[in-house]
């Protein structure tokens, strides 16, 4: 139950900073210039974070749950499919890195187009 309460407070939290930041850069620009932001800056934290957990042993597993799972799966999902990419890198597995970063792009885009058709339904 621990566990959950951890990526619960620090999902709510990012989901919360992110609303903040895209909010306030998202209409500057034609580029939605927020989501950039945060995806970039969510990619920077899980790194480090994970970093910090699994290299320099600085971080307790609930620890990385609070800050890699929860905060960093509210602020952004593209931080954990950034890193994911980097460890099939690391790996040298090329054709994984293509394959998923291909398939998360075409298939997320589809998804959206998807939903927002099904929402005409509604």
């Amino acid at each position: 139950m621990k566990q959950i309460l951890l990526v619960f407070i620090g999902g709510g939290t990012g989901s919360i900073l992110r609303y903040l930041i895209s909010k306030s850069l998202n209409n500057a620009t034609v580029l939605p210039l927020g989501t950039l932001v945060v995806n970039v800056l969510g990619s920077l934290l899980i790194g480090f974070i994970l970093g910090l957990g699994y290299r320099q042993q600085m971080l307790s597993a609930n620890g990385m749950l609070l800050l890699a799972t929860g905060f960093c799966g509210g602020f952004t999902t593209f931080s954990a499919f950034s890193y994911e990419n980097h460890i099939f890198l690391k790996a040298g597995d090329f054709m994984s890195v293509g394959i998923y970063t291909i398939s998360s792009l075409v298939l997320g885009i589809a998804a959206t187009f998807a939903g927002l058709y099904a929402s005409r339904f509604i």
